[in-house]
């Protein structure tokens, strides 16, 4: 009998997880556009002439930070979504242009980019395996948790960028 209501129970929730997953990729999108937004308050604050500041001399300048995410913002979004990225990885950070103007606009279409596979992607192919960067086995979402995990690190090493230069840090947007 405890058998029986468990395998129900189980079964249940199973069942709930699939909505979840259902409505996975609606909440991706609003975390990821929620992700830009904060990101774009990183780079309106900084200004122009400190695009090129490294805290130390072997470090990326805060404009290469911010290239390096939206490099791996396509690789990842690109593996996990089967998408052709526009750029090969590494491109973006080696741009010739680190203005603010250019770097913005990068960083920006990198994001849609995330954003606007994810709209394309179908919550039912979440868990399928994909191979990232030919060398970790993962589910699609696994791949877009890790893409979120490192702009988020990436962004939060460019608020000693911001301290440096003697701005003040965009508040934190958990919401």
């Amino acid at each position: 009998m405890k058998a029986l209501m468990f395998l129900q129970v189980f079964t249940l929730l199973i069942g709930l997880s699939g909505i979840t997953r259902a409505q996975s990729t609606d909440e991706m999108v609003k975390e990821w556009e929620r992700a830009k937004a904060y990101t774009k308050e990183y780079l309106d604050a900084m200004p122009d002439k400190d695009y090129s500041l490294k805290p130390t001399p072997e470090m990326r300048s805060f404009a290469e930070q911010m290239l390096h995410i939206t490099d791996a913002n396509y690789g990842f979004a690109s593996t996990a979504t089967g998408e052709k990225s526009p750029y090969g990885m590494g491109e973006m950070e080696k741009s010739a242009d680190k203005s603010k103007a250019a770097v913005t606009k990068a960083v920006m279409d990198g994001y849609d980019f995330v954003i606007n596979n994810i709209k394309k992607l179908s919550a039912d192919k979440l868990n399928d395996n994909v191979n990232l960067f030919g060398k970790f086995d993962m589910t699609r979402r696994v791949a877009f948790e890790k893409a979120f995990e490192h702009q988020t690190h990436h962004r939060g090493q460019t608020t000693v960028y911001l301290r440096l230069a003697g701005v003040k840090p965009p508040e934190e947007k958990l919401f």
